[in-house]
């Protein structure tokens, strides 16, 4: 796995000559942040070696190089799933090479279904923690001591300092910024009545089929990492109505704009 990732990123590096600020991964249905960035160079997936290529509709399977808030990124327009067959070395790939890239900061962004009563659809929900509800992790198997500890604490998953930042821009910015928990799932189907209750119980404000296994291997590297969810449906009783993958896509696109500037604010504060 080591060699993988060295390999992988030698060969971008090679490629782009680019050496970045922070890393953002983007979620279903929310490309549009790529309209924001001054891009300098995209690569495909299945041009980088070692990479494996989205296989969901809304995700374009390419590497953005290029600025945004003045900063240097790296964007992931499209992710890879638990679902899509993937193990959950090659869906956390992409976020070992970025640190192997010199990356220190991980954004990460989803569409996901409410749980919280008091969320609405389209609402912004800040991540405050997760709850790992895949039944795997992605740091099982042996560890790569050259890359983090073998028992990484998560008391503190998603920085705080970043997250009282993003309150001020909210607020700067008239934006309803809800805060919650986040329940990684791995899909691919959406939640029964009685499964959105149970995750409820449990503690979630939001739940969706991503984010958790990137999260954990960017704390095991030691990256401070900020998450944000746009509310595409809901879960909540006598909400819950059948919904479509391109039904989220729309609602997560109608969104999208209040999530990049928090975004685009918070790269900028680096």
């Amino acid at each position: 796995m080591l060699e993988k990732i060295k390999a992988t990123s030698t060969f971008i590096q090679k490629a782009t000559g680019f050496k970045a600020d922070a890393g953002i991964i983007l979620g279903t249905g929310l490309g549009g942040l790529v309209n924001e960035i001054e891009i300098v160079q995209i690569l495909k997936y299945n041009d980088i070696p070692n990479f494996p290529v989205s296989t969901v509709d809304g995700h374009k399977s390419q590497l953005i190089f290029g600025k945004l808030g003045g900063k240097n990124i790296i964007a992931m327009q499209g992710r890879f799933h638990f679902y899509e067959g993937y193990d959950m070395k090659e869906v956390t790939f992409p976020v070992r090479v970025m640190k192997d890239l010199g990356i220190n900061t991980l954004f990460v962004s989803n569409a996901s279904g409410g749980l919280n009563p008091g969320f609405n659809v389209g609402d912004l929900m800040m991540i405050t923690d997760h709850i790992n509800m895949f039944g795997h992790n992605p740091l099982m198997g042996p560890n790569i001591n050259e890359m983090g500890t073998r028992f990484p604490d998560m008391s503190m998953a998603y920085d705080l300092h970043l997250r009282n930042l993003a309150r001020k821009i909210a607020i700067i910015n008239h934006i309803d910024l809800k805060e919650g928990v986040y329940v990684g799932v791995p899909g691919p189907t959406f939640e029964t009545p009685a499964e959105y209750k149970m995750f409820r119980i449990l503690g979630g404000d939001a739940i969706g089929m991503s984010t958790v296994p990137e999260v954990i291997v960017a704390r095991h590297m030691g990256m401070s990492v900020f998450g944000i969810s746009i509310i595409t449906d809901s879960g909540v009783p006598g909400e819950i109505v059948e919904i479509s993958h391109e039904e989220v896509q729309e609602v997560a696109m109608k969104a999208e704009p209040k999530m990049s500037l928090i975004i685009r604010e918070l790269v900028a504060s680096l």
